[in-house]
Parts: structure tokens; sequence; C-alpha cells
């Protein structure tokens, strides 16, 4: 019994610590392989002025080691150091005449996992461990993650530095090697990527990306990382407008080229921007500059009937940081609406005029007979001249020979045409009479045709009797029987083509108005001289040089 009584004394301790010896220490300590850690700990001895004077030293022991024969693993006397294992990796912090006993482990090992006693000793009076309380060391694997610090808010165009650090690593540790990975650092050189703090310039196109930190320690395979979302803010930018026709189908526009539309089609415009935090989105008419109130609050417009008025639409984002706009230039098309053919006589013969007006602008040509007449001609029978501008295509032409042909004017584009017939007949003088839509087309002609030939007849047999009875003595025999007659308009639209709109007066034709359905015949009576009858019952009878039929 008497030799298990000593053993604790060989030790240099006691199975309880002695009044006056005190030591105050986190007893349970866990680190990671290759990292630091720090133990706080605090004591006290007894100390009477009649003891020797000398130095106070510390110790710190494994648990079973021999105060006299084995090394301490952490020492401040250096006439007796610590282990090589452990001499630059166990370190006594602070000065131990502050009564401090703290230990700092640095790139803690496997193998110093295991229990720790403290000892203190100063000259003869005082040498102790102290054994009642020990420090329990745990040394794991390494599964620390990184830590990226980002100050926040990050701006685009703003110069930012982001660090990464190995939570409990420290210096003295085991050296660290950093790696960067993530679509934001591009621009950076791969030596820039080695280190532990970063600089960086972030652009919109880095919102939302990740940013990942790759920490490695020197000597270990093992790879520890974090991955984080970057947040950036900027401004407005890569604005762009989808386009819904009649809700069926949709472009996205991303330039202001101008946008061609029919006439009276439904248009639905969205407005999207890329922005963060998210833009204010409204619709001015023209540009935003010269608006205060815009016609549109947020990122729709809505244009159910196109008109022929409508120009530029402009979308403008707004937040914070910034705004920007684009703007969208409606090009309205519809199909030709004429205006003529307009004839009149002059010395050099027949001079006719026709106008047409469309978008795009339209060709304008004449038919006279079998024959196609466009551009700037002429020859010794004919001469055309043509110009156009905007939406306003004219021709004319002039003839001194051919008038007992049919003449007419032909307006077309890739919406629709429309066509005005002049029918010739030898005489002095030639008058446009009317317009006939272009779905009566042929048969309207020929209806026409038939009408005028039994009018014409019908009076040329009532004149004769008219003469007989009368017994007239005579008629100029140069007078001539003249005919005039404006035939049909054709229109031929195509199937997405908007309904024909009508002339106006003047000749410029305005949306939304339903051309009107007109039919004339005009005949004409020239140099006819009435003589008194012979039978006064006659006189009765009412003459007329002129017949109008009109409908």
């Amino acid at each position: 019994m008497v030799p298990l009584l000593l053993l604790p004394l060989l030790w240099g301790g006691s199975l309880q610590e002695k009044p006056g010896y005190e030591l105050r220490l986190k007893e349970s300590v866990t680190v990671q392989e290759g990292l630091c850690v720090h133990v706080p700990c605090s004591f006290s001895y007894p100390w009477n002025p009649q003891y020797s004077s000398g130095v106070l030293h510390i110790y710190w022991y494994r648990s079973g080691d021999s105060i006299t024969y084995d090394y301490p693993v952490a020492s401040n006397n250096p006439y007796k150091p610590a282990r090589t294992e452990t001499a630059n990796r166990f370190r006594l912090l602070e000065d131990p005449r502050t009564n401090s006993c703290s230990l700092n482990i640095s790139n803690a090992r496997r193998s110093d996992t295991g229990s720790y006693f403290f000892r203190v000793e100063r000259g003869y009076d005082v040498k102790y461990s102290y054994t009642d309380k020990k420090l329990h060391l745990q040394v794991t694997a390494l599964t620390e993650e990184p830590d990226i610090h980002i100050p926040e808010p990050l701006e685009s165009g703003r110069p930012t530095r982001v660090t990464c650090n190995l939570p409990g690593s420290c210096e003295g540790g085991r050296p660290l090697t950093f790696s960067w990975v993530g679509a934001a650092l591009d621009s950076l050189s791969p030596q820039a990527l080695r280190s532990s703090v970063l600089n960086l310039t972030l652009r919109p196109q880095d919102h939302g990306t990740n940013l990942t930190c790759q920490v490695k320690q020197e000597g270990y395979t093992v790879i520890t990382e974090r991955t984080i979302l970057l947040n950036v803010s900027y401004a407005p930018w890569n604005l762009t407008i989808r386009i819904f026709r009649n809700v069926t189908a949709f472009e996205i526009l991303q330039t202001t080229s101008p946008l061609p539309i029919l006439e009276g089609q439904a248009l639905r415009l969205l407005c999207a921007a890329d922005s963060n935090p998210p833009a204010e989105l409204s619709w001015f008419r023209g540009s935003p500059a010269l608006n205060i109130t815009p016609i549109s609050s947020t990122g729709i417009l809505e244009l159910l009937q196109v008109g022929s008025e409508e120009g530029e639409f402009t979308c403008h984002a707004r937040n914070l940081l910034g705004s920007q706009y684009v703007s969208l230039s409606l090009s309205v098309h519809y199909p030709p609406q004429l205006l003529g053919p307009s004839c009149s006589w002059e010395e050099e013969g027949l001079h006719c005029t026709c106008s047409s007006r469309a978008q795009p602008a339209p060709s304008v040509r004449w038919q006279l007979g079998e024959r196609l007449l466009e551009g700037n001609f002429s020859n010794t029978s004919f001469k055309v001249t043509f110009s156009s501008g905007g939406p306003w295509t004219n021709s004319s032409l002039s003839l001194s020979e051919g008038l007992s042909s049919i003449l007419s004017c032909e307006a077309g584009n890739v919406h629709g045409a429309q066509s005005v017939t002049v029918l010739l007949l030898p005489g002095k003088s030639v008058s446009l009479a009317g317009v006939v839509p272009g779905a009566l087309g042929g048969a309207g002609v020929m209806a026409l045709l038939s009408l005028c030939s039994c009018l014409i007849f019908f009076c040329i047999v009532k004149a004769r009797r008219k003469q007989a009875s009368r017994r007239l003595k005579g008629m100029d025999d140069e007078d001539a029987v003249m005919g005039t007659m404006a035939l049909g308009s054709k229109q031929k639209p195509q199937p997405e083509s908007p309904p024909e709109q009508a002339l106006p007066a003047g000749g410029v034709p305005s949306s939304g108005e339903q051309q009107e359905e007109l039919y004339y015949a005009n005949l004409s009576f020239h140099g006819v001289q009435l003589r008194e009858p012979q039978d006064p019952a006659a006189a009765s009878t009412g003459e007329y040089s002129e017949i109008n039929t009109t409908r």
C-alpha cells in the first residue's frame, strides 16, 4: 500500500490540490487538424515572504510523462525546454508573473490528442503539479469551411475588396493555399486568384453568379471550400420590348428600327428591363424628356387599333441607381388610296393626272388599251412622268393619239391594289365621273356599258322622231355626240389588309371612313337647235340637252 501512496508524489503532485494551489482551466478542448486553438488558463499558489526568492517557471506535461526524465510540451524555463515536436506549436503566451498558464496550440496534429497537466516551480519552496484538473485535447479531421467576407451592398462599377479566411487558422499554423472560382473573375490574372484577398469591380451580369473560395493546407490533399451568391445592385440596362400582334404571336425588339404594322391592327407592347433592384417602368408617347405624364405607368402598353397617325413610343426604366429608355417607332402600313385620274384638254391633246397614297409608297402606272405606261417615258403619241415623295406617288399622262381606247390608272403595294378606268370615245372633252369599288370589277364595267348603249340608242331614236314631227329644216352636220363614262375601281386587297378607306374632299383619304359605291353615266348633246313646232300641242313636251343617271 505504501508504494501506491508514494506514486503521486513521484509525479510531483498529490491526490488533491493543496491549500493555496488553484487551477482555473477549460478541461475539454477540440480542434481540427492543422488549425489552431487557444486554451485559456490561470493559476494561484501560496507564497510566503520567508520563502527563498527564485524565478517562477511553469510547464505543461503530457499525462503519464515523468517530470524528471521527460521533456514538457511547453515551458518557459530555458534550462528545461519543450520537446521538439511541440516546441513551436504549444506556446505559453503570457508572462507567468501574471499567473497565466494560457496555452496556444497551432497546426494541431492527430498525435496531439490526449491529456495534459500543468506544473509550477519557484525556488526550493514551490514545486507543484496540478493533477486534479487536466486539459483533455481532441484533434479531429479538417471539415471547417472558409469564410468569405464581402462589404455590402455590392454595386456595379464600384471597386470591392473580398477576403477569404479559414476559421481556426493562425500565424504559425500550417501554411494555407487559396484559390478562387467564379464567372465574375474572368478578368483577373491567375496570380490574383491565388490570394486570400480579391479586388473586384463587379458588372451587372455578375449578379446572381457564384463565387467560391477554396482552401488547401500544405502537406494535405483535403480541400475545403465555401460558395456564395453575389447580390450586385445596378441601374437598368438591356431594355427589351416584346410585341404581341393580335395576342397570338410575339417578337422581341432590341433596336429602335421602325416596326411595320397594318393600320387598324391591335398591338400589345411589353417592356422589360434588367436591373437590381427592379426598375419602375412607364410608357411615353414620343420622347420622355418632352412628356411629363406617361400614357402607361406599367411595362404594358395596349394599342387596341393602330391608326395612321401613330409614331414613336418610349419605354422608360428607372431605379435608385439610374435610368434608361428605349424607343419604338411604328411604321403604319395600309393599301393604296387612289386620287384621280383627273383629265383635261390642252393644246397638245388630253392631259391626265393620277395620285395615290399608301405605306409603303405605291407604284402608279397607266394602262392604255393593252399597253402599260409607267415611269418616265415619251414618244410622238404620249408622254408619261412619274414622281414620289413620302407616302404619295404621282403620275401624269399626255395623249395626242389613241383617244378611242380604254385608259386606266392603277396603284398598288404589298397590301393591295386599286384602279380607276376611263372609257375614251371620240370627241373634244373628257371628264372623270366617278369611282366604283373593286368588288364589282368587270361586272360593273359590263353593266354600265350596256346601260350606256341603251340610253344612247333610246335618245337617238327619240331625237329623230322629234326631228321628223317638228319638220326641222336643218341641223348642223358638224354636231357630234360625245359620251363619257368613268367605270369602276378595282381593289384587290390581300387577306390581312384593313378595310378600304374612302377619299374625303380634297383628295386626302382619312382612316375609318367607308368608301361609298357611286355610279355615273353622263350623256351630252351639243349643237342641237330647237325650232318652233307647227303643232302647238307638241310645245308642252319638255326637252333636255343632257341626261344624267346617277346611282
